[in-house]
């Protein structure tokens, strides 16, 4: 009989996510500097986040928190998950999200973190679900250019070759066609955040952020692109 090799597995390496929070988008306006620069900023509305479960190493192999956002009514709760609500003392919530902090000592089981986490002037990370735009051909879904307009080409916005004849007899995995555009997980990096109202629990971050308007969005600091501390070395002597 063959023998199989058994590995061990290794426990996840932690990530670079030191701050994050779970929010609402509401939309987009403007608002104006003080030097009277006009600005496009996104409104997220972000309630408190309750921590709803912390894992370990030693007890679940990797270190994590889930954090909980959005209300939702305790009949639309499955129970497996009300069960966790109620091993955490906390409310049912309608999102869960697990990160995987680079220190999780801070975060106890039940705590808030609301949107004072950030700072003016921070570099953060958004991610969202695309707005869903149905079926729609190659140039809307692949940017394609279109065939000529005249000289009778008959050629206009069709699809074209999808591969040779007899060999392969058949069309490869991948290939750029028609098909369901949008509803994919996106993430865009390296945004600012503008302003930080605590009262009203919203951020005002620059730019645009994916997803349509009341979808669920993750704001997390940046992993790119941020500003090493200068090492100082001693000259020798």
């Amino acid at each position: 009989m063959k023998t199989f090799k058994t590995f061990k597995k290794k426990p996840a390496k932690a990530g670079k996510i030191t701050k994050a929070i779970l929010g609402k988008k509401i939309g987009m306006t403007q608002v104006f500097s003080d030097t009277g620069l006009r600005i496009p900023v996104t409104v997220v509305l972000a309630t408190p986040n309750v921590v709803v479960q912390k894992k370990t190493i030693e007890k679940d192999g990797y270190n994590s928190v889930a954090f909980g956002f959005g209300e939702i009514r305790d009949k639309l709760v499955n129970r497996p998950k009300m069960g966790l609500f109620k091993k955490a003392g906390v409310k049912p919530v309608r999102h869960l999200r697990e990160f995987r902090f680079v220190d999780i000592q801070p975060y106890e089981v039940g705590a808030q973190v609301k949107v004072d986490v950030f700072n003016v002037g921070d570099t953060i990370d958004v991610q969202g679900i695309t707005r869903g735009r149905g079926f729609t051909g190659r140039i809307a879904r692949w940017n394609m250019s279109r065939g000529p307009e005249t000289h009778g080409s008959k050629h206009h916005r069709q699809m074209g070759s999808t591969g040779a004849c007899s060999t392969p007899s058949r069309v490869f995995k991948g290939k750029k066609m028609p098909g369901h555009y949008g509803v994919e997980r996106v993430t865009i990096q390296n945004l600012e955040i503008v302003k930080v109202d605590l009262d009203r629990n919203v951020l005002l971050i620059k730019g645009g952020i994916p997803g349509p308007k009341g979808s669920l969005v993750i704001v997390k600091n940046a992993v790119k692109g941020q500003k090493r501390p200068k090492q100082i070395q001693q000259k020798k002597k």
